[in-house]
């Protein structure tokens, strides 16, 4: 017997080799329908895997993140069993679940997929979807598996096979389709019910652009039709509200090839917006005790391998620039730890000094692969609103904390509701590639958890994913479509302290190493900027909008008056342009809508006699005349009603 301990607690006894399926069988038959797969001590697997030992045991559904993913991976094999039945003679290279559906490189030989196959492709799924075939898993030694491949004529899955080790492959088979695959995979076919191919796009195999080019065809699968009605439904919403489309309509940035690629130049409303979200950091970091620096754009090769990112990144990072001096190396500049890190060293440190925060707004470059470059999300070149807390160690929990509340501060006075926070820690079977002791690790995990704890943050623990140099905390923003984005993080390292040689002079009046806390609520500025236009769908409050109001004189014989008015509010700190153009005031009042403004001052003969204006909001009509200084007061309270101050 194995006894086996589900997510509340509880404990069951079972009989060896039974499985996750078993298990949600004797709790409830309407629970079993809807297992996807299961999470056996961390791991997730096929809900029919037999259990061999003592296990903690999540049953994962659609509702699971996990499920999802199950669920999704299990439909790339059916759409490739599809495609093989469609496209005889097609081959097939990796066929993975991305955030919202999944995607199979596929080689279609003489075949060349376009829109118009997508409907036969979601009807053969479907078929074959209602035949309700079992995922069978089946392990394979490698000598059988490249025989396998070899009689198909797959040189795809030979080259995958090529770097596995014999007993641990395994091949999975459903219908008349068998697949090299690790897994796990849903239960059967069946649990397929709505199907739609989203994409089709070219993809080089291995991503070598010296390889061949395949055919990466993407698509999206749901146990409900209505869910399928409804995620498209939000496709359609999200295009509306795409950053790239809207920062082109709104003049907020734009891209050049002339510039080069993910090198985002910012036009005069984006560099405004821009302004805005730092000055009001600014304010909130002034107040919470930061210290502004400033660091150049590049650095000496050597103070990156000092950090450790040369020997980590270096192959991924734009390359070093050579100078006329001899053995003369510099990098632009990947991050801005190491800057600070040499900022602390300036001169001797005394703990009556921590914690010392420096802050500040660096941009920063690296090389990201062309294909994965998308808007202001993925970019070559950013800025990060970067700071570096130097600390005792019984400092590190209480600043983790007063870390927390700067970015629940950010995200509230910006409307981001719809965030998770995640833990991310070492993997726990590959330490390899983390530097520093386990000691200093264990510590650093602890204050996060501990911090996360007390805040009453809800989080979801990640191995694997924390920082080459120590453990995180990232907070997660979705977009318009529902994918997940890093913004702010903050991270606790003992490594670049180490690294550095950094010293502080303590109470004993002995040496000591500070702790080093990483930390970015914006996480960096295009980033923040791409998710903030499309969950506002670029109506920004009233405070943050590049252009606060539209003045709008009905003809020309009111501009001077016109310009009076927007000097006067230009004095007052509320910024905005007068529409000069040669036309009607209905269709000023459109563009004026169209481009998002917040408020419209319209001005003819009546007001220019009682020195007033008529005013417009967005959405909610005419608000009435009010003279300049009432308006002055109504616009005040508008802008402040929305931003919370800093510590209250």
């Amino acid at each position: 017997m194995i006894n086996i301990t589900l997510p509340d607690g509880s404990v069951k006894e079972f009989e060896k080799g039974t499985s996750a399926m078993d298990v949600a069988l004797s709790i409830s038959e309407g629970l079993a329908r809807n297992v996807l797969s299961a999470k056996v001590n961390g791991t997730v697997v096929d809900a029919n895997r037999p259990i061999e030992e003592d296990s903690d045991l999540q049953l994962l559904t659609w509702s699971d993140a996990d499920g999802k993913s199950t669920f999704w991976h299990s439909s790339a094999h059916l759409m490739a069993e599809a495609l093989e039945a469609l496209y005889p003679g097609v081959k097939f290279w990796v066929g993975p679940p991305v955030e919202n559906g999944f995607y199979y490189d596929v080689d279609t030989g003489d075949h060349t997929i376009s829109q118009d196959d997508f409907g036969k492709i979601e009807a053969k799924m479907l078929e074959l979807a209602r035949e309700k075939n079992d995922y069978f898993r089946q392990p394979m030694s490698k000598a059988e598996a490249v025989a396998y491949f070899k009689e198909k004529n797959d040189e795809y899955k030979l080259d995958l096979l090529e770097g596995l080790e014999d007993g641990s492959i395994t091949f999975y088979s459903q219908g008349n389709f068998t697949d090299l695959c690790r897994g796990p995979h849903i239960p059967n076919t069946g649990f397929i019910k709505a199907a739609k191919i989203t994409n089709v796009a070219g993809a080089y195999f291995k991503g070598d652009q010296s390889q061949k080019q395949l055919t990466r065809i993407y698509g999206v699968t749901f146990p409900k039709q209505k869910e399928l009605k409804e995620y498209l439904e939000m496709v359609e919403e999200a295009k509306k509200r795409d950053h790239r489309k809207l920062g082109q309509e709104l003049e907020i940035f734009a891209f050049s090839e002339k510039v080069g690629k993910g090198l985002p130049l910012w036009l005069p409303k984006g560099a405004m917006l821009r302004e805005r979200l730092e000055n009001f950091l600014k304010k909130a970091q002034l107040k919470a005790g930061y210290l502004p620096v400033v660091t150049p754009h590049i650095g000496s090769k050597k103070l990156y391998e000092t950090s450790g990112h040369w020997d980590k990144y270096g192959e991924d990072s734009f390359q070093p620039i050579k100078t006329p001096e001899e053995d003369e190396e510099f990098m632009l500049k990947p991050m801005n730890c190491p800057h600070h890190c040499e900022i602390f060293k300036t001169r001797p440190r005394s703990y009556k000094e921590l914690p010392l925060r420096l802050a500040e707004f660096g941009t920063v470059y690296r090389y990201e692969q062309s294909g994965e470059l998308h808007g202001l999300t993925r970019v070559r070149g950013f800025t990060q609103d970067d700071a570096h807390i130097f600390c005792r160690n019984d400092q590190v929990e209480d600043e983790f904390k007063k870390v927390i509340d700067l970015v629940l501060y950010v995200f509230k006075s910006l409307g981001f509701e719809d965030y998770s926070a995640q833990i991310s820690l070492r993997s726990k079977e590959d330490r390899s590639k983390y530097i520093g002791a386990d000691g200093d690790w264990d510590k650093a995990e602890a204050a996060i958890m501990n911090a996360a704890k007390e805040k009453g943050l809800s989080t979801v623990i990640e191995y694997g994913e924390a920082a080459f140099y120590g453990p995180k905390l990232d907070f997660m923003v979705k977009d318009a479509l529902g994918r997940k984005w890093q913004l702010g993080t903050i991270q606790v390292d003992y490594q670049l302290p180490n690294r550095f040689e950094l010293e502080y002079v303590g109470a004993d009046n002995q040496k000591h190493r500070p702790v080093m806390i990483h930390r970015a609520p914006f996480g960096s500025m295009e980033r923040f900027i791409a998710i903030l236009i499309e969950n506002t769908a670029g109506n920004f409050p009233l405070w943050l909008s590049p252009d606060q109001i539209a003045i709008l004189p009905i003809s020309e014989k009111y501009e001077d008056y016109a310009n009076e008015v927007y000097l006067e509010l230009q004095d007052k700190d509320i910024r905005g342009y007068v529409d000069h153009r040669d036309e009607k005031i209905g269709r000023k009042i459109r563009d004026a809508e169209v481009n998002k403004l917040p408020l419209m001052l319209i001005l003819g003969e009546k007001e220019k006699e009682e020195g007033k204006v008529s005013v417009r909001k967005k959405g909610e009509g005419d608000l009435g005349a009010m003279t300049i200084a009432e308006f002055v007061a109504y616009a005040g309270k508008e802008i402040n009603k929305n931003i919370p101050k800093f510590g209250e």
